[in-house]
């Protein structure tokens, strides 16, 4: 029998149907150029169970609340959102964890529920798109939000949305302008002083960081020279980030985070169910051979454990043994070797 590698996804997004619904009356069908998937606490925990997944971190993804135009709608549906979650979890403890919605760009009311949520429902952090109707992460206005966080010692899950701009044809959105959009917040974050202003935000960036780690020290450059900081000062700044591996646990991506982030700071995501689970195989199998074994296991679980602590403070549950689940995995692995470049 083969072990579980008993990941914690830090990265899997939760579409109840209140959620949907709200989607459809305001016409929204897709997600950054892709149509709104099928999901259910039942799928979830499938997808789970193949991806050797013992816990999930839900969250709700782009558009988030921005497609609402009344700021008091937008409000109402994270909170129901937040109370879907949270009791969605208390169904599933040992399963589900969540961070919550929060109705920005409305600093004011993001505050408020970000401390119900946080002190009251139980949640494991919040998460925050790269740009909400165009207002960016780092923007001015936010102080409060950022004080808010900082106190509570929050994990702040940053997802990127769709640029405010008009998209390219023939690319979608989520292939290549969500990298772009999750390093633009990074880059405003580091430039306004947040992340060195408020050590007790922790912030993960998906996807790998877009391209924060890849261009890192040509983005260093340009904010010394604009700020008049050290470029070493700037680099600490953005490896104080944590990153996940949806979609980017490849022989490209994946060496290029490792030798960037700080230890500790590389956590498992899927993506799911944006992502299928053909692809979170893929990336999975990605991760299971391209590293060694004490770091599978830090991406695993142990830098997750580490960053939320009540997952560490007792074993995780080992997903059910499925024989199909299995077989399903070994293929996926055999699959991602035949199709990598050759060396010669």
């Amino acid at each position: 029998m083969t072990t579980s590698p008993r990941r914690i996804d830090v990265h899997q997004h939760v579409i109840p149907p209140l959620y949907r619904d709200a989607l459809t009356k305001a016409g929204v069908v897709e997600a950054g150029g892709r149509a709104l998937p099928d999901w259910s606490p039942e799928a979830a925990l499938d997808t789970m169970d193949l991806l050797g997944t013992s816990t999930a971190i839900l969250s709700v993804s782009t558009p988030g609340t921005g497609f609402l135009t009344d700021p008091a709608e937008a409000a109402n549906l994270a909170r129901r959102l937040n109370d879907h979650c949270a009791a969605l979890a208390g169904q599933h403890p040992d399963r589900f964890g969540w961070f919550a919605t929060l109705p920005m760009p409305d600093t004011a009311a993001s505050v408020k529920e970000a401390q119900r949520a946080l002190t009251e429902l139980g949640a494991d952090g919040v998460t925050l798109l790269a740009n909400s109707n165009g207002t960016y992460l780092g923007a001015d206005g936010q102080d409060a939000l950022w004080q808010t966080l900082d106190e509570l010692g929050a994990v702040v899950f940053v997802h990127p949305a769709d640029l405010p701009a008009p998209p390219v044809d023939g690319i979608p959105p989520f292939a290549a302008d969500f990298l772009l959009d999750t390093t633009r917040a990074a880059y405003l974050l580091v430039r306004s002083g947040v992340v060195r202003s408020r050590p007790g935000i922790r912030f993960i960036l998906s996807h790998a960081g877009g391209f924060v780690p890849y261009a890192s020290h040509r983005m260093a450059v340009a904010l010394a020279n604009d700020t008049g900081r050290s470029p070493l000062d700037v680099l600490d700044d953005f490896r104080s980030f944590y990153f996940d591996t949806a979609l980017s646990s490849s022989p490209a991506a994946l060496p290029t985070l490792l030798a960037f982030a700080r230890p500790g700071h590389v956590l498992f995501g899927s993506d799911w169910p944006f992502a299928p689970a053909p692809a979170g195989q893929y990336f999975a199998s990605g991760l299971d051979t391209g590293v060694d074994s004490g770091t599978l296991a830090a991406v695993n679980h142990t830098n997750a454990e580490a960053l939320f602590p009540r997952l560490g403070g007792t074993p995780l549950p080992a997903p059910p043994a499925r024989l199909r689940h299995a077989a399903r995995r070994a293929a996926a692995r055999l699959v991602f070797k035949l199709v990598q470049p050759g060396t010669s």
